[in-house]
């Protein structure tokens, strides 16, 4: 930990014998003999004054040296250094809309010899695919009968796979809506950079819902400079899936369609993704710094305070009032004030 600690202003410690500076080259300051004031329990405090002339105790003077090391420490600014956090260079705005229209419950998604269903392969393959994309800010569209925004553009790709895994079939519908499904992305991007704006669709049938129509959807995308990359998700007899339109959506949009018959396919389809729309590579890198001055600036202050309670003057200070308080004390006073008025009358 210790290792981690650096200071500000190192130069500060520049000024630690600036003290013994100014007590060897100043001239002394000039010390008038004449009392400016009286007091009756003079006498009382002659022992703590004549001390005091000796100069100072040693326990003062190291307390001194001490409060004084700290405040220069204190004005150096310590400060605890964390160790270097990478962050990765804002990367592409990647929007991800995924049909969960009832079609993708069919089971004809082979892995290890064994069927699964479209959307369970899905699943699997895409939240690999969204956690590799570091440095991207990733959101999630489903889109059934409507296509509703389920996460807005994030970093936080852990909480956009928890969505789409939460997701259910039907949630949206039982049709299928792409076209509503390109604009509500188109939507959500128009404001992203212009070279980073990118839409993954993955659908396995036609559009058969919603209020825009695919291909005048690909315009609008295109208009925007939003790159649309289309995936049909089925086996060899998945005859709804409109392959066509797809095509021509990520034609329209500089992209390219992508078909995905098993999860094996699908697991090639996100990996040329990931060539085709790297990750970003640079990165910016921070040390996390805690400030440390008002530890030895707090402790100066309390060391301060004992030098205080330690001055015999301050100490005088207090015993005069507590003489002031004793019996014999107020009796001399009282004798005194008889024998004045004696020699007035």
């Amino acid at each position: 930990m210790l290792s981690n600690i650096e200071f500000a202003s190192l130069w500060v410690f520049w000024l630690l014998p600036l003290p013994l500076i100014a007590r060897f080259l100043l001239p002394a300051a000039p010390v008038n003999s004449t009392a400016a004031l009286r007091v009756p329990f003079y006498k009382h405090l002659s022992p703590n004054l004549q001390a005091s002339k000796k100069g100072p105790s040693w326990l003062r003077v190291s307390l001194a040296v001490i409060c004084w090391i700290l405040l220069v420490t204190a004005a150096a600014r310590p400060q605890l250094v964390g160790d270097t956090v990478r962050q990765p260079v804002t990367g592409r705005s990647l929007m991800m809309s995924v049909d969960i229209s009832m079609s993708m419950d069919e089971p004809d998604m082979i892995i290890s010899g064994r069927r699964m269903t479209r959307i369970s392969a899905v699943k699997a393959v895409a939240s690999d695919f969204i956690q590799n994309r570091e440095g991207d800010r990733i959101g999630l569209i489903l889109f059934g009968s409507q296509a509703y925004l389920q996460a807005p553009l994030t970093f936080d790709r852990k909480t956009v796979s928890t969505l789409l895994e939460e997701s259910f079939l039907g949630l949206a519908g039982r049709a299928t809506a792409i076209g509503d499904a390109i604009g509500l992305a188109v939507k959500r991007l128009r404001n992203e950079d212009e070279k980073n704006r990118v839409l993954i669709l993955l659908t396995d049938g036609a559009n058969t819902a919603g209020n825009v129509e695919p291909l005048k959807a690909a315009d609008l995308a295109a208009q925007e400079k939003v790159k649309i990359y289309t995936i049909g998700v089925g086996s060899m007899r998945s005859r709804d899936l409109d392959e066509p339109t797809l095509q021509a959506i990520a034609e329209k949009t500089g992209g390219k369609y992508f078909r995905a018959r098993d999860v094996e396919g699908l697991l090639k389809i996100y990996k040329a993704l990931d060539e085709i729309e790297p990750v970003s590579k640079d990165e910016l890198s921070y040390r996390p710094v805690e400030e440390l001055f008002y530890y030895p600036l707090a402790i100066a202050l309390g060391l301060s305070g004992l030098i205080v309670l330690f001055s015999s003057s301050f100490m005088g200070g207090l015993i005069a009032p507590l003489l002031a308080l004793l019996p014999g004390f107020r009796k001399r006073k009282s004798v005194q004030s008889s024998v004045k008025r004696r020699e007035v009358s």
